[in-house]
């Protein structure tokens, strides 16, 4: 007679095989409950959480939340390595439109200008869009200037190095946001989310396929810091005439 737990695994891995591309959790769990109602829910979820562990040669986790049987392993690794189809519009083209939501949808920002290049002339680079963010005059209790950055990509190949010139511009920044497009793979957007979380850095997705409506959904908030002011002049009276 077979145990609860063995129930449970061999549900499992007859629902992963059939699924190439795997399961996620919640969606693993709702199968489950409808297959073997006569298990607890509890024991249901106290089986599933840990199985690539416990069944490590049938089950494998390439990310958190999903679940992929193990013989789609090779496979998933081919997937998450093969880029994306590469868009043809250019970055540049969502500055204006991200200063505008920072600006409005946010409320990061007093005043957003796009930038990008190599204004800032060394190899630390310059943001895509730098904010600020005053007092109104209406404003009871007031606050100092506050300087807003974000770093888009629209290629997913280049994230690691967009989170590392993310991190960069905290030096004279006192919020940083990296905005990455929705059709980047799942798993680079869960590690990206995490190292965000981490590092204090804001997280923007956007479809990068559409100028017009680029759909930034925040995933991530910025958490403020204070940044080192002798970076903060150095580099903000290379933009004065811009942003102040």
């Amino acid at each position: 007679m077979a145990t609860k737990r063995d129930q449970i695994v061999a549900e499992v891995v007859n629902i992963l095989k059939q699924n190439p591309k795997g399961v996620r959790y919640s969606e693993l769990i709702t199968a489950l409950k409808q297959a073997l109602p006569e298990i607890p829910v509890n024991t249901i979820h106290g089986t599933v959480w840990d199985l690539e562990v416990q069944e490590p040669d049938q089950i494998y986790k390439p990310e958190r939340g999903l679940y992929l049987h193990a013989s789609f392993k090779g496979q998933a690794t081919i997937e998450e390595k093969r880029p994306t189809k590469m868009t043809t519009i250019k970055e540049e083209s969502f500055y204006a439109s991200f200063a505008d939501y920072l600006k409005g949808e946010l409320g990061d920002c007093t005043e957003a200008i796009a930038l990008g290049g190599k204004i800032f002339g060394d190899k630390w680079g310059t943001p895509d869009v730098i904010g600020k963010d005053e007092s109104k005059k209406s404003d009871i209790i007031k606050h100092e200037t506050e300087i807003i950055s974000a770093e888009i990509k629209t290629d997913d190949a280049g994230l690691i190095t967009a989170f590392g010139q993310a991190c960069a511009y905290k030096s004279f920044s006192h919020k940083v946001y990296i905005v990455i497009p929705k059709i980047a793979s799942e798993e680079d957007k869960s590690r990206i989310e995490s190292l965000c979380m981490i590092f204090g850095i804001g997280l923007i997705l956007f479809d990068r396929n559409s100028i017009e409506n680029p759909a930034y959904e925040i995933r991530v908030r910025p958490l403020k810091h204070e940044p080192d002011n002798f970076y903060v002049n150095k580099y903000l009276k290379l933009i004065e005439d811009k942003l102040f």
